[in-house]
Order: C-alpha cells, then structure tokens, then sequence
C-alpha cells in the first residue's frame, strides 16, 4: 500500500526539521562554538519550498530517529569542547559560510549511520577548478551531495513575495539569485562529466543533489515586509532599522555582535554585558553610512548570564545601497 498524502507530508516535514524538540537546546549550552554546532543542525531552514531539492543532513541519520542521541552527544561536547575547537582550528578562513560549513562536517564526520564520504570535493578539468561539491555522503537513503549555505536576508518594505528582492547587509547579495546559483549551477555540478570522474573515485556511480540553506530573515521596523515566495512558516527572523528610527527603551540591554557570532542566540556573560552608556557611547562615534550591524538585545537569565531576546540590523538611513541609487 502507498503512502497517504498525510505519511507523504509528515515524511517530508521529518526530513526538514527532524530535531524539532530540541530547539531550545543551543541557548541551554555554555561554549560558543558549541551553541553555533547546535544551531546549525537544529534551527530550521529559512524556505520550505525551495526551487530545487532540500534535504536535512542528518535526515538519514540514527540521531533522526533518536533525537535524545544528538543532545547528548552536544551536551558531551559542550562539557568538553577541545575536539570542536581543534577541529575548527584547522580552518583558514574567517568567512562565516566556510564557519558554518565546517560545523556541519564535524556532526557528519561522527553522526551515526552516516559515512561522509568528501567534504570540498574540488571538480577539476585539467588545471581548471570548475567549482567544488560542499559535502558528499553515504546514508541509509543513498549518496547525497549536499549544498550548505548559512544567509541573513533583509526585506524592504515594498519587497513583496519576490526573492530577488530580499538582500544581504551589504546589498551584495539577493535571495533570488542565490536560489537561482543553487538551482543553475551548484546542484547540477554534480552530474557533470568531471564531477562523476572525481565521485567515481570515491566509488560513487549515483548521486543524489539537495541544499540546505540555515539563517535568518529580518523585516523591517518600523513597516511591513512579505515574506519571501516559499519560505518556511517557522523560520528564524529579526528586524531592521534605519539609524535614525533607532530608539531605545529605558532599561533596556543591546550591545553589538562581531560577524563569527551571528549563528546561534547571543548569550554574554555579566562582566562582558554592555551598559547602556557604553552602548550609546558606541552608537554616538559609529559613522552615519557604516556598515550593516547585528545587534541584538540581552535580557538575563538564570544562572546571571545574558541571553538573546531580540536581533536588529542597524543599517545607514540611505540602506539599500543599490547601483543607481
């Protein structure tokens, strides 16, 4: 007998966001780059109908079935951090998609049931790299390459449903494009003749090609944005502002975010809270056409630490900086 529409749907729904229960489980963690693991294998993606096939890493995993498994492999972890930090210690780049990237091919590399197979498989024709497959593994449901991308997008208010027109901080990069080089050109690489030379040697024949795009979407404050053409209902969001609607209640906590924290909710500890007058001090010396800013505003919590409860872009009063503008 065939599956019901019902089985299809909750099939597909486990196959997105298989950790669902354990979602408030990256803020309960102490070491940074152990909330930032946690995130990235638990948030949920940013669209739930993409244009081209999205799949959870780890949907094929024996974590899936026992969720209990993962969290306490990230407790474990979090209790004694040193593999992570050796583990990221060997990246090169400060980028923060490389960052998210290699969080996830940590939890592959020891997720059972899962072989990771090649992590920046670089597609060459001749001396010519043509691009590379970001992850390719072996699960119980075949060999998958796998596309992985962490973005924070931000809507203009006359933004509509179009993806194009949610755009990165800096306004270099669009929803719609990046979901057209996903569909265009880094899924179909690896059906291409170069490519199945390199899987062969991996003794790959098949592949199955999916993305999983993590993030946030911000809609503006003051104002109202759509949310973009196939994004998930339960995807992770924020707001943005101009400089010169920015107000800040009496009591109130906020204080900035360097790019390497902007994966899981911020959690300071007390001395490293800013006061308000260090805040307004920094806001006071910031240049009017800086660059985007993450901030976020901390409430505490209650073990005296300080916990995430809201995240704003702070963008120029020009933002968007677009050509012709």
């Amino acid at each position: 007998m065939g599956e019901t529409t019902g089985q299809r749907q909750t099939g597909y729904a486990r196959r997105m966001t298989p950790f669902a229960q354990l979602h408030d489980l990256p803020r309960q963690l102490q070491h940074s780059t152990v909330r930032d693991l946690a995130w990235a294998l638990l948030s949920p993606p940013l669209l739930s109908a993409p244009p081209c096939p999205q799949r959870h890493p780890l949907a094929g995993s024996l974590w899936a079935q026992q969720p209990q498994r993962l969290e306490q492999w990230l407790r474990a972890l979090d209790a004694d951090d040193r593999p992570l930090r050796a583990w990221l210690a060997q990246l090169g780049s400060r980028r923060l998609g490389h960052y998210y990237e290699r969080l996830w091919q940590f939890a592959l590399s020891q997720a059972p049931g899962i072989e990771l197979l090649a992590a920046n498989l670089a597609i060459r024709d001749g001396g010519h790299t043509l691009g590379e497959l970001d992850v390719v593994l072996r699960d119980r449901d075949g060999v998958h390459h796998l596309e992985l991308a962490i973005k924070l997008y931000l809507g203009p208010e006359d933004a509509g449903h179009d993806p194009h027109a949610w755009l990165g901080p800096g306004c270099h990069d669009r929803l719609g494009t990046k979901l057209a080089h996903l569909a265009g050109h880094q899924l179909p690489m690896s059906t291409g003749a170069h490519s199945r030379q390199a899987l062969a040697q991996l003794g790959v024949e098949q592949v199955q090609a999916q993305m999983w795009l993590g993030g946030y979407l911000f809609y503006p404050r003051p104002g109202h944005a759509e949310a973009p053409e196939g994004a998930n209902p339960q995807h992770l969001r924020g707001r943005w502002l101009r400089r010169r609607d920015w107000v800040m209640a009496e009591g109130e906590r906020w204080q900035p975010l360097q790019r390497h924290a902007w994966l899981a909710p911020a959690r300071v500890e007390s001395g490293e809270c800013w006061q308000a007058e260090q805040f307004a001090a920094w806001l006071h010396v910031l240049e009017q056409q800086a660059p985007a800013h993450l901030l976020v505003r901390l409430v505490p919590d209650a073990d005296g630490a300080w916990q995430e409860a809201e995240r704003v872009f702070l963008v120029g009063d020009d933002w968007p900086y677009l050509p012709g503008n």
